[in-house]
């Protein structure tokens, strides 16, 4: 191989270095591939502007890919509540609360469904649940029939249950709307007293203090309602008026009683059926499938059956979805964790409507309002610190 420096010529070292190849064929075969053919070279020049960038319609697409990431992200979010976390049976219970919290008020800012007699309104809420039911059945390919070992303790599960709703209507429609309430939320007291019999759950004392707790503090919110009939947020008073008074109350107190304590057991029930079944949505369509058809009897028996406009129609319809809703996360909630534990996150229904209260409707913060949410957020927290208990079913 020879070479010439035609850089020396030059008299300097910016000339160009020109290296001649003689006829070595594999040694110009591996060199030439290195080379750039002058004309090649002059088709192919460069400049700031032959960079290739970016698609500029990509950002087009780019509000449709972060809609679908929040898609995910949500749906991500409700597997992580439903079992992603060791509180799941927790959190399936608060979004039970917040979800009938939601149901009142919508109640409160539609009473146009006060028009349609309760139990027609109670009709068409467990038929919405049942329809609802079935379809989450066959979309989750789960077998919409009842497996046969659990279907006497589900039968069991929803004729108490159906009890204790009509038992709580009646209350309602013969108490002050506040002494019924109360009465319905002694229900996780009962609850857990039943788990202790019915489930040899453990009943501790720090879950049993915690439950204490939180009905002390409904008791304190309660007070100035059952002695000055003050209205909080959220409870509304029923539009009949033949609401019984004085000592004609002890049979609608009764009533009261029997609700709660049905209401209970129907916990009992609930946690049993879905550790059994392993699918909780088996408890809220075996009570529609029983509840159904007996509200309609009960409806166009006892009720003149009232035919709803279109908004009426679609807040029924909106309700009953909730309902569901409600009903499968309680369901869920008590599959997951001991019955003392997840009652005791009912009562941050109270904490968050009277906090709602204060905050945006003028309720006026007393000293018992306030120390009566202090218990039950003081409760909630306790029972959220200890832990859940969690079981695998």
């Amino acid at each position: 191989m020879a070479s010439s420096d035609a850089g020396d010529a030059g008299g300097g070292g910016g000339g160009a270095h020109v290296l001649a190849i003689n006829g070595d064929a594999p040694a110009a075969d591996e060199i030439s591939p290195l080379l750039a053919d002058p004309e090649d070279r002059s088709s192919r020049k460069m400049s700031i502007f032959s960079v290739s960038y970016p698609n500029k319609k990509r950002p087009h697409k780019e509000p449709i890919q972060r809609a679908a990431e929040m898609e995910i992200t949500f749906i991500n979010h409700l597997l992580w509540v439903w079992n992603g976390s060791k509180y799941s049976g927790l959190l399936c219970m608060a979004s039970s609360s917040i979800i009938y919290l939601i149901m009142e008020v919508l109640m409160d800012i539609f009473p146009a469904g006060y028009s349609i007699p309760l139990l027609e309104t109670v009709f068409m809420r467990c038929t919405t649940i049942l329809i609802l039911s079935f379809v989450w059945l066959r979309k989750t390919e789960h077998p919409i029939f009842v497996p046969k070992h659990i279907r006497n303790l589900l039968f069991m599960r929803s004729l108490v249950g159906f009890i204790s709703l009509m038992t709580f209507i009646y209350s309602i429609q013969n108490l002050p709307r506040a002494q019924a309430v109360v009465l319905n939320f002694a229900t996780p007291l009962i609850a857990s007293m039943g788990a202790r019999i019915i489930l040899q759950e453990k009943l501790t004392l720090t879950d049993a203090g915690g439950l204490t707790c939180s009905f002390v503090g409904l008791l304190f919110i309660s007070q100035p309602v059952l002695v000055t009939r003050e209205i909080p947020y959220g409870v509304v008073e029923p539009r009949d008026t033949n609401v019984t008074k004085g000592r004609h109350l002890i049979y609608p107190l009764l009533v009261g009683i029997v609700s709660s304590t049905t209401g209970g057991i129907s916990y009992c029930l609930i946690r049993a059926g879905a550790k059994a079944s392993d699918q909780p949505l088996y408890t809220v369509l075996s009570f529609g499938i029983l509840a159904s058809p007996i509200s309609a009897i009960f409806t166009f028996t006892w009720q003149e059956f009232v035919l709803p406009n279109l908004s009426t129609f679609l807040l029924m319809i909106v309700l009953g979805i909730l309902a569901f809703f409600a009903e499968i996360s309680l369901a869920r909630g008590l599959q997951l964790s001991k019955i003392c534990k997840s009652t005791n996150i009912l009562y941050i229904k109270v904490l968050i409507s009277q906090v709602c209260g204060m905050t945006f409707m003028g309720l006026t913060p007393s000293f018992n309002r306030l120390i009566g949410c202090l218990l039950i957020f003081v409760s909630v927290c306790s029972t959220v610190y200890t832990g859940p208990d969690k079981d695998s079913g």
